[in-house]
């Protein structure tokens, strides 16, 4: 049983930063892109930043220069650090990742998403 687990939410002000940390667990043999989406009240869920099994990054452009996404292969784990936030950063932020578990084809996986939300 493959299953994505996220931590780093919480509450914070404009202009401060926060870490979001996901990390991988189960019957895995490869996992290909990793990335972060968000879904504020009232909107559709957007994609926020994605890093590929070769380390290549994207980025939504609302977050470029302010967010940084990387990887801990080793550790099957993927990081979003998030500086300058914004009250609109606002939003539910769910993992993503397609891992190829063991014995079978790729699928992707959703964390269960944590809370990060923005005062003014």
């Amino acid at each position: 049983q493959v299953q994505l687990v996220e931590s780093g939410g919480g509450l914070v002000q404009a202009g401060e930063s926060l870490t979001l940390s996901c990390a991988a667990s189960g019957s895995i043999a490869r996992i290909n892109d990793m990335g972060w989406y968000r879904q504020a009240p009232g909107k559709q869920r957007e994609l926020v930043a994605t890093i590929s099994g070769g380390s290549r990054s994207n980025y939504a452009d609302f977050v470029k220069g302010r967010f940084t996404i990387s990887r801990d292969y080793a550790r099957n784990t993927v990081h979003l650090q998030m500086n300058s936030l914004e009250p609109e950063d606002t939003a539910v932020y769910y993992c993503n990742a397609n891992i190829v578990p063991r014995g079978t084809f790729s699928t992707i996986y959703w964390g269960q998403g944590t809370q990060v939300t923005v005062s003014s």
